[in-house]
């Protein structure tokens, strides 16, 4: 079984919390850091937690496949609060987590991501963290109902590295296409990801060797 131990980090917008789970007969050196082929940090939705059942789904692929995972609740709902800040103050937060983390918990190259809101933010800060690549469960690429609000696509362009998304058959934001560093991976239900937990996994673990140094 896989080990889970909670850490508090300070940010500039408050504390955030990483839950790490650790492979199984997996631990921390002397120096606190863990050492795999490689680790997923990944951030909740809007108006969720970690608890989510796609990244639950996709923390049990990953450790079986011998990686680490960070699940990070960003401070606002550390701090008991739905609604989060906007994009430059969640930005800051989880930039500051990721290298917290890089420096004091994980030896290991990153991928970056999370689902819904918490990928947008993993692909806007995905060069400053240094991530080898990001994965977006479903990522909202167009509000719904509201075709003259703004496309999200445009973070997904701008990420830099490459990126996953999983993206349910009939979520109601959409599907981004693929492109040259972006591959799509259409999975059925909606946006919540809930209907076939397996199918999310599955994708998941078919990407991961294709940007971390995987056996």
């Amino acid at each position: 079984m896989a080990g889970v131990s909670s850490l508090d980090i300070a940010t500039p917008q408050g504390p955030a919390r990483a839950h790490l789970h650790l492979p199984a007969g997996v631990a921390p050196g002397a120096d606190g850091r863990t050492r795999v082929p490689g680790a997923l940090v990944l951030g909740h939705g809007a108006g969720g937690g970690v608890g989510a059942p796609d990244l639950l789904a996709v923390t049990a692929a990953a450790t079986g496949l011998g990686l680490a995972v960070a699940l990070v609740e960003q401070p606002y709902r550390v701090a008991g609060k739905r609604v989060g800040p906007r994009g430059p103050a969640l930005d800051e937060a989880w930039t500051a987590v990721v290298a917290h983390l890089r420096t004091h918990a994980l030896d290991a190259p990153l991928v970056t991501g999370g689902r819904s809101a918490g990928a947008r933010t993993a692909c806007r800060t995905a060069l400053a963290t240094g991530a080898v690549g990001v994965l977006c469960l479903a990522f909202p690429t167009q509000p719904p109902g509201r075709p003259d609000a703004p496309s999200r696509l445009p973070e997904l362009e701008a990420a830099g590295v490459p990126v996953l998304v999983v993206q349910g058959r009939t979520d109601p934001y959409g599907t981004p296409a693929a492109a040259p560093t972006r591959t799509v991976v259409p999975v059925p239900g909606d946006h919540s990801l809930k209907k076939d937990t397996g199918s999310v996994a599955a994708a998941v673990t078919t990407w991961l060797p294709t940007v971390l140094p995987l056996p």
